[in-house]
């Protein structure tokens, strides 16, 4: 019986869970022992009562016959595992104390990439949502963050994620609730086969035959939560799964992030909430998100000289900047004679195009290397 037949059977043991899993092999000293050891060495294991217990010995039989199956599968499609014990784990993910036993991969994405964000929403997306969404991705690759872009693959905000991450040449995951022997939503499998096809992947928990059920997304959130240096809510209700990934990242003591909207709007709700209840920090742009992570310092832009088409409006506010190391809305706002709002207006379009980066107060700087 080869290691991975172990590992596999070790996830599918029913109402042990990960905790319990990994204390398992603490106690009783190796993998191995779970499927060979007699009961009496599972009395004195914290958490494994009898009833636990019962399972096991009843079980474990059958477990491995259904982990052979299952490595069948997995070599058959080309499916990559990682186990809790081996160095290929994601290092994020082994911090937390509730993460999987075992990963399945279709895909080469690199878990242990160097900058992860998770993106999650609503699956009733607005407008005001895709936009955001979008030029957040957009203006980390103008800024030459290079990041592993992490959603649910779901309807909505995930969706959006995951392709504003494959249009800025960012590998992206999709983690889904089932096993990768289907896709929810079907809609969606041309988008992870792309996905794919790009560098990135879809990452699951459940093995193959796994049922799509409302109580897998939960989770389903957690790895989505603990891959990630931080996880950003675009848009919820009062209520949602995105909401519940947040929760959970908090819980990580991972850095959590929201996009503030009207307090009328049903979609901004849940993030106005996480704001206004410190368990997430306002952010505006691909530039806070930036400064809160520290990213800056260690950010390559892709391209040392970009050439950039400017209308004339864009180009007087390069001129004033390039007179100066830094100026406010108010002062471009005197010296060109328009208002504060349509210079607000060609801030946020030249930050996007990676002309200028913002600082606290309102105030701006001309990023070097820039040609029009």
């Amino acid at each position: 019986m080869s290691a991975l037949n172990y590992q596999i059977a070790l996830s599918m043991f029913p109402r042990i869970g990960a905790v319990n899993a990994r204390r398992l092999v603490a106690y009783l000293g190796s993998l191995d022992a779970v499927f060979e050891a007699p009961g009496k060495a599972f009395k004195d294991i914290p958490g494994i009562g009898n009833n636990l217990i019962k399972i096991i010995l009843e079980k474990r039989t059958e477990m491995l016959e259904e982990a052979l199956r299952e490595v069948e599968f997995i070599r058959k499609h080309k499916i990559e595992t990682y186990f809790y014990l081996n160095k290929a784990f994601p290092k994020r993910l082994a911090q937390c104390d509730d993460a999987p036993v075992i990963l399945f991969q279709k895909g080469n994405a690199d878990l242990n990439h160097q900058r992860i964000v998770s993106i999650v929403g609503t699956r009733s997306a607005t407008e005001y949502g895709r936009e955001l969404t979008g030029e957040l991705i957009k203006g980390l690759a103008l800024t030459g963050i290079e990041v592993l872009v992490v959603s649910g693959l779901a309807f909505g905000i995930d969706g959006v994620a995951h392709k504003a991450a494959l249009k800025n040449k960012f590998p992206t995951i999709g983690v889904v609730g089932h096993g990768l022997d289907k896709l929810y939503p079907s809609a969606h499998k041309s988008l992870a086969r792309e996905m794919i096809d790009a560098g990135g992947g879809i990452l699951t928990d459940f093995p193959s035959g796994s049922k799509i059920d409302p109580g897998n997304f939960p989770r389903r959130n957690r790895i989505i939560a603990g891959l990630a240096d931080c996880t950003i809510v675009v848009e919820s209700a009062g209520k949602g799964g995105a909401l519940v990934t947040a929760d959970i990242a908090n819980s990580y003591n991972r850095d959590v992030f929201a996009f503030p909207g009207k307090v009328s709007d049903q979609y901004s709700a849940g993030c106005n909430n996480l704001i206004k209840k410190n368990e997430a920090a306002l952010i505006t742009s691909a530039a806070d998100l930036i400064a809160y992570m520290g990213w800056e310092a260690n950010a390559k832009p892709r391209q040392q000289v970009m050439m950039i088409d400017l209308d004339d409006e864009e180009k007087q506010v390069v001129e004033i900047l390039s007179g100066s190391e830094i100026i406010t809305t108010d002062f471009a706002s005197r010296k060109l004679n328009l208002s504060v709002q349509k210079i607000n207006s060609l801030m946020l379009t030249l930050e996007f195009k990676g002309v200028l980066k913002s600082l606290p107060g309102n105030r701006f700087k001309l990023i070097s290397n820039t040609h029009m």
